[in-house]
């Protein structure tokens, strides 16, 4: 049973500039972990602890379970720590919410959250896990075809979130993944379903996912899959190309005046800190547009080595990083916040 509960212990101290930074990341860490405490320890004012832990350096993180130490990182390795935070948080189970709690974000239309998702991006996969590390053959065999093929594609974890992963099997009636879908279409199900029908006849077709059959009745039997479409050319037409991250990060901060990426949208933003932010925003009558960092890994983690800024909200102006819910709280606080906006903001 999954019952100790993880503690993360960051030995920092209030002169390293690395240290600083890695208290923003902790804080990201603890809204995408809920079950994980995470704690601080000023190592020179602890030097017993921090030598019972052989902490030689700042910033230093250990990973407890029941007393007993599972892990660590040395340094301000970002990701590093995300990864070991998240394989070690997936041991142990969250703490039971109060009685008394009371559900906070508003809640969003599974269908709207779905048509959302599935036109977030010119092309999104719905797979096991992620490209870097699949959790199924068929997930791992669709993203080296997809690679291939040069396919500028985004991908969403449907093992991350029940809701869509039951969900988008109704939305897209498909009842198998991986799902791909372009231009918000799922590709290659019903429409090219129908095509085959047309110039194949009775046959029997496999379409991305192997094990799902369509039969249309009696007679051979066609495998038609991705690798098929890819080598007919077709995969190519139907998919965006590939284009470098920083290009593709260019364009997006630059997509209106005023981006904010957050977590959700301003409808339903998924973190306290993209809410805040939001409300600040629209309390200041600031048109501006949005990108859902949750929506898209690539862009989630490559903005952060983009911008040198590791957490998130981050509001861009012009192209510009601002900053993240703190600095753009201390421009509303000195009344400076209409006239870092002015220059670009086409506020109504």
């Amino acid at each position: 049973m999954r019952v100790r509960r993880l503690v993360v212990v960051h030995f920092w101290a209030p002169w390293s500039q690395p240290c600083k930074q890695m208290n923003d990341v902790m804080v990201e860490l603890a809204e995408e972990h809920p079950g994980v405490r995470f704690i601080r320890v000023e190592a020179e004012e602890f030097p017993e602890v921090s030598l019972k832990h052989e902490v030689v350096a700042v910033p230093t993180f250990i990973y407890l379970k029941g007393g007993r130490m599972v892990d660590r990182v040395n340094g301000a390795h970002v990701p590093e720590l995300s990864k070991k935070t998240a394989v070690h948080s997936d041991l142990v189970a969250p703490p039971p919410p109060p009685a008394d709690s009371t559900q906070t974000i508003p809640t969003e239309d599974v269908n709207a959250r779905l048509k959302r998702l599935t036109t977030s991006s010119k092309c999104i996969l719905f797979m096991k896990g992620n490209p870097q590390e699949p959790r199924c053959g068929f997930s791992r065999q669709v993203v080296a075809l997809l690679d291939e093929a040069g396919a500028d594609y985004t991908t969403f974890d449907i093992l991350s979130d029940e809701e869509v992963r039951q969900g988008l099997k109704k939305f897209s009636n498909w009842p198998t993944y991986p799902q791909l879908y372009a231009n918000g279409e799922l590709v290659g199900v019903v429409g090219l379903w129908n095509r085959l029908v047309k110039s194949l006849g009775h046959q029997t077709v496999t379409l991305f996912a192997p094990q799902y059959r369509l039969t249309g009745g009696e007679g051979g039997s066609v495998v038609l899959g991705l690798q098929e479409l890819k080598e007919s050319g077709e995969l190519q037409e139907l998919l965006p190309r590939t284009r470098p991250l920083e290009e593709r990060l260019k364009e997006v901060i630059n997509q209106e005046h005023v981006v904010l990426f957050m977590k959700g949208s301003v409808e339903s933003p998924q973190c306290g800190f993209s809410r805040s932010i939001c409300e600040i925003l629209k309390d200041n009558s600031v048109k501006f547009g949005t990108f859902d960092i949750l929506s898209d890994e690539e862009v989630r983690q490559g903005l952060k080595k983009f911008s040198n800024w590791p957490t998130y909200p981050q509001l861009y102006v012009n192209g510009q990083l601002i900053g993240g819910l703190d600095i753009v709280k201390e421009l509303e606080e000195s009344g400076e916040l209409q006239a870092t906006l002015s220059s670009t903001d086409h506020s109504k």
